[in-house]
């Protein structure tokens, strides 16, 4: 089969960062103005479209030849971009950067090609940044420049020049990562998925454009509100300054080292007064909420969509997805009891009422970001999610069979747990007994334990701080005590993790393949785990070193989530237990998106566990949807996965 290695250099007069692919590409005044390609691995070649040259008709033809298959890094910036102008099947797109992500490696061509090793000529150009910003957004006016608002390629030949290089060493680059990874290629599954992604991707969701509108509007307006309050009330040029809050409160006897969200938290609930109620305001305005209203309009279309809010392999480590733009894998929950009306005043931009009715303006319009997402004309959302799925997942896995027994039954994990910890019938952990109050130790023990967690994660969990610390490490025992099978898969787990890298041989456990994978040639070393799906997990330059704790443990090259770069992280049982759980858990979400797509329905959102459709309201056959997410899946026998949900004419928590 032929193949086309493909780079693209555009113009828009759209902030692709806040507004997404969608709406760049969409924009009236979008341009391609460099086509760089190379085909069947010869010379790279760079048409330049904005000096008249045209892409030849045998390249055009081959993009829109079935049987070609198109290579390029983030390839879903090239298949959309070129698909405003020719017809290119999106089933013959290759993404490198997901192929890259997909055996474990950071996001970004320039940040793959040094994490895999390419030497410094063949990696990405470090000018890029700033001839993109040079050529491909809009420009500044001055006098210096003539007051154009576009620089063009006679206002900058040499730079030109040197913006057509960048171009052709992007193929190079593309072309020498997408050459090191062939011998550990993406699952067909995987690439299917990657297509559908892109589909619910380009179809977006709708916004009500009025709901957010007003949320901005009435935002505005009481954060000009508690602003004054807070000036009156402390005196201060400006009370949301860190500082002169905290010298403020000083001077009223209060002592603070910072003003952080907690320690704001816990002193709202111990002062009183004019100090109380300068930090309660403090509260209110710290609400990011009107950053997400901010983040929709930016980002919806002509139409009144929004695109482009799921980023396909996000969480490289287990292949979850990650959000973009708005952030929708984040959202705030909704507790308001009458939301309809609450959404219905900030349409109406009534901020009296709104202050009035619900108290505090900026949480409520914090509880209503989910509802600015709306079904198209005609139809409804239909809201379905997974019950439990971790903790059947995990249950399933390491065989703990009265978990399985329990997700087969009446699902009341909370309560079973507890009546395992603590030797009490189930039935007498129920409202109105005395013995209810186990359910939340039960619950606490079950968000916190199931992945090697113990004292800390139960305090991190505990957020209400309704555990005495001092019965954690009891807690924490009779947790363990009653999931032996568990605790055993995070032991298994992790010896069989130590067994690989010291003998070189794969070792089996509970279904799952540990095996160590590597290509000499190419430089490429691995610790992989084969989930039940067929998927990998990957590992880069996995090595043995004693841990913080003086342990033999597994490390490898990845991600720092906390810190954002490229370096060695340690790992242990637990922790790769918690990997592969959240891994299954996202292929049974997979398998789900397929087969909703294949009945006909269309998902336009999907967090985790829950997937949002936008479907006729003739079409909602909830029932028909639980049936299919709770259906069984071919490489998990056994796993007892259920689902429930709701209609609704906009997107909300149950």
């Amino acid at each position: 089969m032929e193949t086309l290695n493909i780079d693209i250099e555009t113009y828009s007069s759209v902030d692709i960062k806040k507004a997404g692919l969608y709406k760049y590409v969409q924009s009236p005044d979008f341009e391609i103005l460099l086509f760089a390609f190379s085909l069947n691995g010869s010379k790279t070649v760079v048409i330049d479209l904005a000096q008249g040259e045209k892409i030849p008709l045998g390249i055009i033809a081959l993009l829109r030849n079935p049987y070609v298959l198109k290579y390029a890094y983030n390839a879903a910036f090239e298949w959309y971009s070129l698909s405003k102008f020719f017809h290119t099947p999106l089933e013959q797109w290759r993404d490198t950067q997901f192929h890259a992500l997909y055996c474990g490696f950071p996001m970004g061509l320039d940040n793959v090609a040094k994490a895999i090793g390419l030497p410094q000529d063949k990696r990405k150009m470090t000018q890029g940044k700033a001839l993109i910003k040079l050529f491909s957004t809009p420009t500044k006016p001055t006098k210096k420049n003539g007051m154009r608002t576009r620089t063009l390629p006679h206002h900058e030949p040499e730079k030109w020049q040197l913006y057509k290089e960048y171009n052709a060493q992007d193929v190079e680059v593309e072309k020498e990562i997408s050459n090191k990874l062939r011998n550990f290629p993406v699952p067909v599954f995987e690439q299917r998925m990657w297509e559908l992604d892109q589909r619910i991707n380009a179809y977006g969701v709708a916004v009500d454009n009025q709901l957010v509108d007003g949320a901005l509007y009435i935002s505005d307006v009481s954060t000009a509100q508690l602003t004054e309050e807070a000036i009156q009330l402390t005196g201060l040029d400006n009370p949301n300054s860190a500082q002169q809050l905290t010298k403020w409160l000083s001077s009223k006897g209060v002592e603070v080292e910072n003003l952080q969200k907690e320690t704001v938290s816990n002193l709202v609930e111990t002062t009183e007064g004019e100090v109380k109620r300068a930090l309660e305001i403090r509260q209110e305005l710290s609400k990011t909420s009107v950053k997400k209203y901010q983040a929709m309009v930016e980002a919806r279309c002509e139409d009144g969509r929004v695109r482009g809010l799921l980023q396909f392999y996000g969480a490289n480590r287990t292949g979850r997805w990650a959000g973009r733009l708005v952030q929708v894998q984040n959202l705030p929950r909704n507790y308001l009891e009458t939301l309809g009306h609450a959404r219905e005043l900030v349409r109406e931009k009534k901020v009296d009422a709104l202050k009035l009715i619900y108290g505090n303006v900026p949480d409520t319009l914090s509880q209503l970001i989910r509802t600015a997402f709306i079904p198209s004309e005609g139809n409804v959302l239909l809201v379905s999610d997974f019950s439990a799925i971790e903790a059947r997942v995990i249950a399933w896995l390491a065989g703990e069979q009265w978990r399985l027994d329990v997700f087969n039954t009446h699902g009341k994990i909370y309560e079973a747990s507890a009546s395992q910890m603590f030797g009490v019938p189930i039935e007498l952990i129920s409202k109105g007994n005395p013995e209810y109050e186990l359910r939340q130790l039960g619950k606490v023990a079950e968000l916190a334990l199931g992945y090697q967690g113990a004292g800390g994660a139960l305090a991190s969990m505990d957020k209400k701080q309704e555990i005495d610390p001092k019965e954690y490490p009891d807690i924490v025992r009779r947790w363990r005590s009653s999931n032996k099978r568990v605790v055993d898969l995070w032991y298994s787990l992790e010896n069989a993790a130590l067994s690989v890298m010291k003998t070189g041989q794969p070792a089996g456990v509970k279904g799952l393949i540990l095996a160590r994978e590597s290509d000499i040639q190419n430089g490429l070393d691995f610790l992989t785990i084969t989930l039940p799906s067929g998927r990998k997990l990957y590992y880069v330059k996995p090595f043995l070193a004693e841990n913080d704790f003086g342990k033999e443990a597994l490390h490898y090259w990845g991600m720092n989530q906390e810190s954002k770069k490229w370096e060695k992280i340690s790992t242990y049982g637990g922790k790769l237990v918690e990997n592969v759980v959240q891994a299954i858990a996202r292929d049974c979400l997979a398998e789900t998106l397929i087969r909703v797509e294949k009945a006909g329905y269309q998902t336009v959102i999907h967090v985790h566990d829950e997937v949002v459709l936008d479907v006729p309201e003739d079409d909602a056959d909830l029932e028909a949807v639980s049936q299919i997410m709770g259906g069984s899946i071919s490489w998990a026998p056994g796993l007892p996965l259920k689902a429930e949900g709701f209609v609704t004419s906009y997107y909300m928590k149950d």
